[in-house]
């Protein structure tokens, strides 16, 4: 088998004693039952992830920065000129970008994945070099990618997962860069849900009107040329027909994640196209994944209601570079800290309800 095959071979479902054992545990904690809300059912979730209660804290953080361009750019879709993808990489390198304010922030580590920015770019430190081309195709001529281009990306998403976690790494963490990335991500997630272009299609880094109204009419002729959404197509069809090298390469970190029972927390419309092309390649790939927050764009929220997902944080951001996620990351690690740290009624001497002292 290859890696990919390998990889969905180990993802494993959520373990569901672990899951009692911490549903069991929150129970009798020191406070109302579920009065942490969502975060209860987080905390669950990734004690059922680990296979044990509590579950490792998911500490240290690292945020992988997927970089790639899009071939459909050439469709007039974004007033951004395509150099604007390597000239913000060497900002994230440099540590000029958002990312890395809110990324020192959290405590988080960067890294910068090239898996398919068009300029050449040279070595620097916190640079991964994992191109697989130059860019995509326009994928309203034809297809975006190679079938073997797809497979290679998905491929080097697994492997910077492998080697971030083999580093020590507990919790990792999706961002992206590449102009024209919400085109392609909403010809994906229109293709995984069934939903018609204008409902998925957002305006990105802020087109105008008219910009907009060609974005959907782009997204409905890709779509069209491909003949997607297609029950018959497989999921690295899709990728290959209308999706980036950045999208299939964080389906293949989300996969990795999920292998090593490791949570990954989804940035925005980009992570959310790839995570559904991550859970048509595996189900159970799910599991891994927090929804960090729920972007602007109206795709994004399509896509994590298509996946089950509750975001943690709504503040209209429309960013990526795994903004929203770092943003989230405190309330990840702090929902598996409560499991630790805070202490029952019996151990606190605190009487439960039933004792008649708490209302």
């Amino acid at each position: 088998m290859n890696l990919i095959e390998d990889t969905v071979a180990a993802i494993a479902p959520l373990d569901e004693a672990a899951m009692r054992d911490a549903r069991d545990h929150q129970a009798r904690l020191t406070k109302p039952p579920g009065s942490l809300g969502v975060l209860e059912e987080l905390s669950v979730k990734l004690a059922g992830l680990a296979g044990r209660c509590p579950p490792p804290l998911p500490e240290p953080a690292a945020v992988a920065v997927f970089a790639a361009d899009h071939g459909v750019h050439a469709q007039g879709v974004t007033p951004w000129q395509q150099e604007v993808t390597a000239q913000m990489v060497a900002n994230f390198l440099a540590g000029g970008a958002v990312v890395n304010a809110f990324a020192a922030q959290v405590g988080a580590e960067v890294s910068v994945v090239d898996v398919g920015v068009a300029a050449d770019l040279d070595p620097a430190p916190g640079l991964l070099q994992r191109k697989i081309a130059h860019g995509t195709a326009d994928m309203t001529l034809g297809p975006a990618m190679t079938m073997d281009e797809a497979r290679r990306a998905v491929t080097a998403g697994i492997e910077v997962a492998r080697d971030l976690v083999a580093d020590g790494m507990g919790c990792l963490i999706t961002g992206d860069m590449g102009i024209a990335n919400t085109t392609a991500s909403a010809a994906l997630i229109a293709a995984f849900t069934g939903l018609p272009p204008e409902r998925v299609t957002g305006r990105g880094t802020g087109i105008d009107d008219a910009t907009h109204a060609r974005k959907v009419e782009i997204v409905r002729t890709a779509l069209a040329r491909h003949g997607l959404p297609d029950d018959e197509a497989t999921p690295l069809d899709v990728l290959a027909a209308v999706g980036g090298l950045e999208h299939a390469a964080i389906a293949g970190f989300v996969l990795g994640a999920a292998a090593l029972r490791v949570p990954v927390v989804l940035d925005g419309v980009i992570a959310g196209a790839a995570a559904l092309a991550a859970a048509a390649l595996c189900p159970d790939a799910v599991g891994a994944c927090v929804a960090g927050h729920r972007s602007a764009e109206p795709g994004h929220a399509a896509a994590i209601a298509e996946l089950g997902l509750r975001p943690l944080v709504d503040l209209e951001l429309r960013l990526g570079e795994g903004t929203g996620a770092l943003l989230a990351l405190p309330l990840v690690q702090g929902s598996v800290r409560v499991l630790h740290e805070v202490a029952t009624f019996d151990s606190a001497g605190v009487s439960g309800k039933d004792a008649g002292t708490r209302n």
